[in-house]
């Protein structure tokens, strides 16, 4: 799926918070797996862009909207959210770094490999985990909120890396307010994936 298709996919039918969740986990490995299997440099960095992209704004919107919620719903939400917040950070910070790697450059591949170990971990456990106990903890309308307005916020957060930025709100919201107009700016003039 491409930049401007990712975009405009939040009108599908959502059954709760695991299914944009698990969307987006999808789309990431997508990505990854096209950067690496791109014949060209061309090819990778457009697949690079697009795995930046969406990551950056998949944390920030689980930052935003499911932290919270489950650390008002879950008996040991806090604990999992700071775990969950101290595995974002680091990805943050390593996809810091290869967002402003050239495709070229040879720490690219290994450091995308290194993001991508890390990711899947966190991934694993919070599709095994916690999006197993948010939904249970949830009613399924509360769940379709959560995931709608996962969804909505997703479209006006950074769309980059920012490790130095606060990761809770309201702090998060400020500054990702203040940050997400440069992003986009920025993206104007990277390029994507072409539409299918």
């Amino acid at each position: 799926m491409s930049h401007a298709a990712s975009a405009s996919a939040s009108a599908e039918t959502l059954n709760g918070i695991s299914d944009p969740v698990k969307k987006d986990h999808r789309e990431l490995e997508e990505y990854y797996n096209n950067i690496l299997s791109a014949n060209t440099e061309d090819e990778k960095t457009r697949w690079a862009n697009q795995f930046v992209w969406e990551l950056a704004r998949h944390s920030v919107g689980e930052e935003l909207i499911m932290y919270p919620c489950m650390r008002k719903v879950l008996r040991n939400g806090d604990a999992m959210v700071e775990k969950d917040l101290a595995e974002h950070q680091e990805v943050k910070e390593q996809l810091f770094k290869f967002q402003n790697l050239n495709s070229a450059d040879r720490s690219f591949e290994p450091l995308l490999r290194t993001i991508w170990t890390d990711l899947s971990k966190h991934i694993k456990e919070e599709e095994e985990n916690d999006l197993v106990q948010l939904e249970q903890a949830l009613s399924s309308e509360e769940s379709i909120d959560l995931a709608k307005s996962f969804q909505r916020t997703k479209k006006f957060v950074p769309t980059r890396s920012h490790p130095s930025a606060p990761n809770q709100p309201p702090f998060e919201t400020v500054v990702g307010l203040l940050t997400a107009p440069m992003d986009k700016l920025k993206d104007l003039f990277a390029r994507f994936p072409k539409d299918n």
